[in-house]
């Protein structure tokens, strides 16, 4: 079974006890009886905590139409939005480094477009505002020998990747903001990717870094088995 998100755990990790378990089954059937009072209940005890969960469990729980919130690495620290930059690095002519308020400053683009797990979830019509990655690629002046973009993840672990081709898209962004307000540290703030066509373990969460490349480098989840293009329509 895949995990519940596919930025969420890996499939061999630690198993989950019998207790934990049986409690995830519990709930699960209180859903199917209690209807939308235990949806709520599971949106807002379930979605905001930080879970490995390499059962998959989770993704059976009626959590409702809201966002799941995993990690590949357990708790990620907090970024500080005072110190935090975004680099620009890799085959550039400019590399940069760039702080909120300068990400802020730039021209913003805002889209509704709906966000789809792989594993089936989805919430839709969600509203995000960021910078175009495209414009970011730009003012770093790629050279000829770039042909793909590499994006990291201050949890030290997460990687992904698209081609210059995909990456210059009118609809992937480096979000900012996300159903109107700052992208939370729960949904992979302060700067997260939002990668619109493709199913959502190519949006990077809380990103780190930005690195044009000579070609696409698979990602987490790419290596244990998820398509290199993770396009929702095929």
């Amino acid at each position: 079974m895949l995990p519940a998100d596919p930025q969420g755990p890996p499939p061999d990790g630690a198993p989950v006890g019998r207790r934990a378990v049986l409690g995830l089954l519990a709930l699960g059937v209180a859903g199917i009886v209690g209807g939308r009072v235990v949806e709520s209940a599971l949106d807002r005890v379930v979605a905001p905590v930080e879970l490995r969960d390499p059962t998959g469990l989770v993704s059976l729980l009626p959590a409702g139409a809201t966002f799941r919130y995993y990690t590949v690495t357990g708790p990620v620290p907090k970024a500080d939005p005072v110190t935090y930059r975004l680099g620009v690095t890799g085959l550039v002519g400019h590399p940069l480094s760039l702080s909120l308020d300068d990400l802020r400053a730039l021209p913003q683009t805002s889209l509704t477009k709906d966000f789809r797990c792989v594993t089936g979830w989805q919430v839709l019509q969600v509203p995000w505002s960021g910078v175009l990655l495209k414009d970011l690629i730009d003012a770093a002046g790629p050279t000829s020998a770039a042909t793909a973009v590499r994006f990291s993840s201050f949890d030290g672990l997460y990687s992904e990747s698209l081609t210059l081709e995909q990456a210059r898209r009118s609809d992937v962004l480096v979000a900012l903001q996300m159903q109107g307000k700052p992208v939370t540290h729960d949904h992979g703030g302060p700067v997260r990717m939002y990668v619109a066509p493709m199913f959502g373990y190519k949006s990077t969460k809380w990103l780190s870094g930005i690195e044009l490349t000579a070609g696409v480098q698979t990602g987490y989840w790419e290596q244990r088995g998820y398509a290199v293009d993770g396009w929702i329509d095929g």
